[in-house]
């Protein structure tokens, strides 16, 4: 691309690759440095190549672009900046980071540094050609999301760095049965305490896992190992901190100035402008940089409904209406619909995920539709309902069932995620086994259920580190998860039992290849709210099917009978109350036959016994 074209298509908001534009670009004879800061009165580049003096280096303006330019021979890689801006006003002028930096210095430090080209040998070329061609509608996606930081440490208390974790990591996952990892934000963040929430460089990884290389190391190595990596990515709004993007030139730029626009009270954090075109090229750029430099195979984009929303958090008064009087963000709807079409057409196969908790319309249906454009949306409701109903008493759960059952109303109306995310063991929710009602045994039984609803629950799967063998304590991001636990019977059967199910899930067609569509589900008997029990069936898109029962109670069924599709031999191909994973053994000792004769208007019916709080799943033999 020309410069010119590229400084052209920046103001116009259509530059999706202002990385190669902006930022600092090192060569043979030094370095570019750019930045964007209209209003500024003057720019310079300061840095430890030039004792970080502003008279050393200043910057020339490129006219009406509203970039400043200047080339330094004496700047090498890893050399650290900032840029000094003196605001339209004059005075002291402000240090202020790269927006475009593609590197900071570890924290507590915040200036960037030169980041050398990639010496990274990419392997990984059949799994994006494979990706390319991928029908994730009709594909398992069992997401295990994960804090970096805290998944696990060396003893004394220091994270893995990218390489160990990769050592370390992909291969746990692997053998869970996963077939993608989240990462929460790696982009660059200040404060530990944040998990990457409140980003300050969104070009930049975080120096506390290593360098870009270590990134590219990590993710290549999942992508050769069968996993794919999902960056957590936040272009909602961006910390106030006074060397980073807030009011970057001396005037709001990437933000608004008024802060009935352009303040999010709740977080003390600014909202994007996403009306300037300069902003929505910085963040097309950035989500752009992430799935193109690193390979990354999608978003998942936090906090959407705070960007649809003028109102979201606010009193009346305290936001400002669009130009129709109403509370939808009509600019950040556009940019969201303009980031999800870049990213479809860009790279074929990428996923974008919306955290969206609210009833807005086509959050996963195409642009072209009016939708806007992600592939999929968390499904709060089911998780809300869900442990809502897991954490009452067994002898309540009677009067709840709807709880349960009412999702089926609206499960098809997205693509959904079920999420067991990060957000529910924190914040003093406790963990999910902390959830649970009941004696020890009922805990980590009902541990077993909730587990087994989500898998065999249709939509895609995503669970938080931890979830999978029952850790006790409430996820800090200070210290690694209580992998001791795993001493314990009980621990070891969590974590079996969520292996098997998630093997389970991928391996068979009945359990995902129709995760969207109402065809793939029926009820057998979703009103025993006496008993406790749901009964279904999970259809395959090859004609396969599963029989799946679940007792919502500690008390055991025997007789139970449910209409099913056919007579003849079935298996009980998973069964939580296992004593593999630490249950009581009660079931249908592996196998069971369906007698002919209408039950339940099905043509047969199997006579089953349904072990306390537990799954059982049933295939014809």
């Amino acid at each position: 691309m020309q410069h010119s074209d590229a400084l052209y298509l920046f103001n116009e908001g259509r530059n999706i690759q202002a990385y190669r534009l902006l930022g600092a670009h090192p060569g043979d004879t030094g370095t570019t440095f750019r930045v964007w800061a209209p209003n500024a009165r003057q720019v310079a580049v300061v840095g430890d190549f030039n004792g970080w003096q502003p008279a050393a280096h200043p910057m020339r303006s490129l006219g009406a672009s509203g970039i400043w330019e200047v080339h330094v021979t004496e700047a090498q890689p890893h050399n650290l900046y900032r840029f000094a801006i003196t605001p339209p006003a004059g005075g002291v002028a402000l240090l202020k980071a790269d927006p475009y930096a593609r590197g900071f210095e570890l924290r507590p430090g915040s200036a960037a540094y030169i980041v050398p080209p990639s010496s990274h040998l990419w392997g990984d070329a059949d799994w994006l050609r494979r990706r390319a061609d991928w029908d994730w509608q009709q594909a398992p996606v069992n997401i295990y999301e994960v804090h970096a930081g805290s998944w696990m440490r060396h003893p004394d208390g220091q994270p893995y760095l990218w390489r160990e974790l990769a050592e370390r990591l992909i291969p746990y996952a692997v053998e869970q049965g996963y077939t993608h990892l989240e990462l929460l934000p790696i982009t660059e963040h200040p404060l530990d305490e944040s998990w990457g929430y409140q980003t300050t460089g969104y070009f930049a990884p975080t120096a506390r896992y290593g360098s870009p290389d270590d990134l590219r190391f990590f993710v290549d190595a999942c992508h050769q190992a069968g996993l794919g990596v999902l960056l957590d990515w936040v272009p909602g709004h961006f910390p106030q901190d006074a060397w980073a993007l807030a009011r970057y030139d001396g005037t709001a730029l990437y933000e608004h100035e008024d802060p009935r626009l352009g303040l999010h009270a709740d977080w003390g954090t600014h909202i994007f402008n996403y009306g300037r075109h300069e902003v929505r090229s910085f963040l097309l750029s950035s989500a752009h940089w992430w799935l193109s430099e690193f390979h990354f195979d999608g978003l998942r984009v936090d906090a959407v409904a705070s960007m649809l929303y003028l109102d979201y958090s606010r009193k009346a008064g305290e936001w400002l209406p669009n130009k129709h009087g109403g509370r939808e963000n009509l600019e950040a709807i556009d940019f969201l619909q303009a980031l999800n079409a870049m990213v479809h057409g860009e790279f074929p196969g990428a996923l974008t995920i919306a955290e969206e908790s609210t009833a807005w319309p086509q959050v996963s249906r195409p642009t072209y539709v009016g939708g806007l454009g992600f592939s999929m949306k968390w499904n709060m409701g089911w998780m809300n309902d869900s442990l809502r109903y897991f954490h009452r008493d067994p002898i309540h759960r009677r009067w709840h069932h709807d709880e349960l059952t009412f999702g089926q109303m609206y499960a098809y109306s997205e693509n959904f995620v079920l999420p067991l995310s990060h957000d529910e063991v924190v914040h003093g929710k406790g963990s999910l086994l902390g959830k649970m009602p009941g004696d020890d045994w009922q805990r980590y039984a009902n541990l077993r259920l909730l587990l087994a609803w989500q898998a065999l629950t249709p939509g895609k799967k995503l669970g938080f580190m931890g979830g999978e063998f029952g850790q006790l304590r409430e996820w800090s991001e200070a210290r690694e998860l209580d992998w001791g636990l795993l001493a314990e019977p009980a621990h070891q059967g969590l974590q079996r039992l969520s292996a098997d199910l998630n093997r389970l899930y991928r391996d068979l067609p009945a359990l995902h290849s129709r995760d969207f569509a109402a065809d793939g589900f029926e009820w057998i008997d979703c009103h025993d709210s006496e008993h406790s029990v749901l009964c279904w069936l999970r259809r395959g898109r090859d004609g396969s099917f599963v029989v799946i029962a679940m007792n919502f109670t500690p008390a055991p069924l025997t007789g139970y009978r449910i209409g099913v599709p056919q007579a003849g031999p079935y298996g009980e191909i998973l069964n939580s109350d296992s004593v593999w994973y630490a249950g009581s053994n009660l079931g249908n000792a592996g196998a069971i036959v369906a007698s002919e004769g209408a039950w339940m208007s099905r043509p047969a019916s199997l006579c089953l016994t349904l072990p306390p709080l537990a799954a059982v799943v049933l295939a014809p033999a």
